[in-house]
């Protein structure tokens, strides 16, 4: 457990000086006062400390802090960012105004970045549905998939979480990707490498989008009404989409 002296001089002339050169005016007296004598206590420290003196005014107040300091501690560059010092023109590392307010709250960490969604791609002559149809379908299934999320991640540990989740990276695929996923897949038969290639992920992500999303569709009653023309390559959807109007650019892969 660590211990700190606090210091401070009451030299009247040169209050104005830079705190670096006061202090080394302050302490070279100290060092002179208890030379010789065995600092065998924190009492003797502070006690030699506070005897020091000199003819030109100088006098010295010292006390011992018995808060524990942990040793090892370390503060964050960004933490000394958000101190409210203004640093000195003489070396403003040294040399600097701590004022008396709060620290500002820190940034939110930015968010993980990912290709936007494309709205646009819900069309209804992609997903047999009208917008608003579209928008109710996605938020009724906000919840149960959350739910489900929640229980998967439970039976996977064993238990509740034991710690507070961290950020990490973001999904694959949004919940409205999913869902759209899996509706091209009920109502065109598409294959899932056509559909990874079209969302520019891996066949991983597309084949959980329908495990998790089918059952959801199910339970809350959602029929999706296969289409005639089975759109099976990535330009039988292309193409489908632009005769409705519709840009189907497929998103590239994240860098790895």
């Amino acid at each position: 457990m660590n211990r700190e002296i606090h210091v401070r001089d009451l030299w009247g002339p040169g209050a104005e000086m830079p705190l670096a050169t006061r202090q080394h005016r302050l302490f070279s007296h100290i060092t002179m006062n208890w030379r010789g004598r065995p600092l065998t206590s924190h009492e003797v420290i502070v006690n030699s400390i506070a005897a020091t003196t000199t003819h030109t005014g100088l006098r010295v107040h010292a006390e011992l802090d018995t808060a524990a300091y942990p040793a090892g501690a370390k503060v964050s560059d960004t933490q000394i960012d958000c101190l409210p010092l203004d640093r000195h023109d003489w070396h403003g590392d040294w040399n600097y105004t701590l004022r008396p307010e709060p620290p500002a709250p820190p940034p939110p960490p930015p968010e993980p970045s990912r290709a936007p969604e494309r709205a646009d791609w819900a069309h209804p002559a992609m997903t047999g549905m009208s917008t608003t149809a579209w928008d109710e379908l996605t938020a009724s299934l906000t919840v149960p998939h959350r739910i489900q999320r929640d229980n998967e991640l439970f039976a996977r540990r064993g238990g509740p979480p034991t710690r507070r989740p961290a950020g990490g990276h973001p999904p694959a695929l949004t919940l409205a990707e999913q869902t759209l996923v899996t509706v091209l897949r009920l109502r065109f038969r598409t294959p899932q490498p056509v559909l990874a290639e079209l969302f520019g992920v891996s066949i991983g992500p597309i084949t959980k989008a329908e495990r998790e999303i089918r059952p959801l569709l199910d339970q809350g009653g959602h029929t999706v009404a296969p289409d005639p023309t089975r759109l099976a390559t990535l330009a039988d959807l292309t193409a489908h989409a632009q005769a409705h109007g519709i840009d189907l650019t497929p998103k590239p892969k994240p860098a790895c």
